[in-house]
């Protein structure tokens, strides 16, 4: 397998669903309340599902209501890369895998938590799950 920064967008039609390329690589978001993980309670570890990076702990997954998967802190803050997002007559923060460059979803300042106040809101379908 090619390196990430080796890969071609027609290497990630290949290895990708196209629901997983419209939203990893064209930054695309599913459908609300319909993604495999927004509801997932089990223990484990979220990884990127384009390139396997770890990102998100279930430890740090709570309800958020909003019908993705949201958490308060990624796994380790060198593996996202935070970005300044102008689409749709907004303005917000998109959270990117630092590893291949892949979109992830989104960044609010509206999480529950008192030691992050953050809301990591993710796309089920750019996540792969293992189960601890």
């Amino acid at each position: 397998m090619k390196n990430m920064q080796e890969m071609t967008e027609e290497d990630w039609k290949k290895k990708l669903t196209p629901e997983q390329y419209q939203v990893l690589r064209q930054a695309g978001t599913e459908a609300p309340f319909t993604g495999e993980f927004y509801n997932n309670h089990e223990s484990g570890m979220y990884k990127c599902a384009a390139c396997g990076q770890e990102l998100f702990s279930s430890e740090t997954k709570f309800d958020s209501g909003s019908g993705w998967p949201s958490f308060d802190k990624p796994m380790n803050r060198e593996h996202v890369e935070l970005r300044t997002d102008n689409s749709l007559g907004m303005e917000r923060t998109e959270v990117i895998c630092k590893n291949c460059g892949s979109h992830l979803g989104h960044l609010f300042s509206d999480g529950p938590t008192e030691t992050t106040g953050d809301r990591y809101c993710i796309n089920s379908c750019a996540l792969n799950f293992e189960k601890k």
